[in-house]
């Protein structure tokens, strides 16, 4: 849930990439990082040991201006893909106003997405929200591999409530950015 600062005037909002584990969630995060301009976003903390990319989450505050006054401040999170750190995919997920699942659009990674879609509705009605009136967006990463499935495949099989979607390629920064966009307005009508 965003929180709204009165004596600052500012509007804080938490946006999470949720996804398998190197699907392309912090490569999102650092492409953000090296090109935008320093003024506007704060530092990308990260928590990696030496086997695991993401422990626990990436952070990057970003103002993106003011709204009604108040200045609104994103902060884009990401979750440990790894299977072995469910609870922690919990914890970051907590007061999120926002998510973006980046799937890794592999042919061999297919089987692996499925379950963590519903792993994401499931976690979610624990904190009593429903993915369905939820603001969120899926990013169909890493369209330049040669096994990357068609677009309709993944359309069909895994973006069941038709929310918007976005072909990328984190790693060049092709679909960042129109991702990022989409999911701040939807957080942004959503308060």
């Amino acid at each position: 849930m965003a929180l709204i600062n009165i004596a600052t005037h500012e509007i804080h909002c938490k946006i999470v990439y949720y996804g398998i584990g190197y699907c392309g969630k912090t490569t999102n995060l650092q492409y953000v990082f090296k090109s935008i301009n320093p003024s506007v976003r704060g530092e990308l903390l990260s928590t990696a040991t030496e086997t695991e990319r993401t422990l626990f989450f990436d952070f990057l505050p970003l103002d993106l201006g003011t709204v009604q006054g108040f200045r609104t401040r994103f902060h884009l999170y990401t979750v440990p893909g790894q299977i072995l750190y469910e609870r922690t995919r919990l914890a970051v997920l907590n007061g999120a106003d926002g998510i973006v699942f980046v799937v890794d659009s592999q042919a061999e990674k297919f089987e692996e997405i499925a379950p963590r879609i519903t792993e994401l509705e499931l976690k979610l009605r624990r904190m009593c929200k429903e993915l369905g009136n939820f603001p969120f967006v899926m990013q169909w990463n890493k369209r330049d591999m040669p096994s990357a499935l068609p677009m309709n495949v993944l359309e069909r099989y895994l973006n069941r409530r038709r929310v918007p979607s976005f072909e990328a390629v984190a790693c060049s920064g092709t679909g960042v950015y129109s991702t990022l966009r989409a999911i701040s307005k939807r957080v942004m009508a959503q308060l």
